[in-house]
């Protein structure tokens, strides 16, 4: 199969079976893109995610359309942006037609309350996996704990947060690499 058919429907694969939105699609990334296709590494996967992350829109979009680009140019990221987001238009679309009405039925209200539990589950696997391979050292941990905890106890946006996490992280390798020069 042409390469950017093969974005499209992996793509289109992964949106369809992913539920809770961006972090909640990572697992389905991780298997899909690293362990099966090779497309990407974990490390690779995680430098998406951040990218995604800071640049206004929704995130696996984001993330489709920088794997798109990665493996197959422009028209590449233009097929895996289109596979991403065509099985949520398909959905909502049948959601708006015919499950809007139900609603406010008890099994229906039951089931999401279920599918937000498990959501709930698939954030924590992503952010597991993000921690182990973005957390390695003492420089990315104090990062990690100081971001961790300015979101939770303060007001602070996070784009402020990540843009600052970026900035330390530049500021840490460069001072990494100075280090490492004058060992040489």
């Amino acid at each position: 199969m042409h390469r950017n058919l093969q974005l499209y429907f992996t793509m289109a694969k992964i949106s369809a079976v992913s539920f809770g939105g961006g972090y909640a699609v990572l697992p389905n990334l991780q298997r899909e893109l690293v362990d099966k296709k090779g497309w990407v590494t974990t490390e690779d996967l995680s430098d998406i995610f951040a990218i995604a992350q800071c640049t206004p829109g929704v995130i696996i979009v984001n993330a489709a359309t920088y794997v798109g680009a990665q493996y197959g140019g422009t028209v590449g990221a233009l097929c895996a942006t289109l596979g991403i987001i065509t099985p949520p238009i398909v959905i909502m679309t049948l959601v708006a037609a015919f499950l809007w009405p139900y609603l406010q039925n008890p099994w229906v209200h039951n089931a999401l309350a279920g599918l937000q539990a498990c959501v709930c589950a698939l954030i924590l696997h992503a952010v597991v996996k993000l921690f182990r391979t973005s957390v390695v050292d003492l420089p990315s941990l104090v990062l990690f704990s100081a971001s961790l905890l300015l979101s939770f106890f303060t007001s602070i946006s996070p784009v402020v947060l990540v843009l600052s996490a970026g900035f330390a992280g530049f500021g840490i390798c460069r001072v990494k690499a100075r280090r490492e020069a004058r060992r040489s």
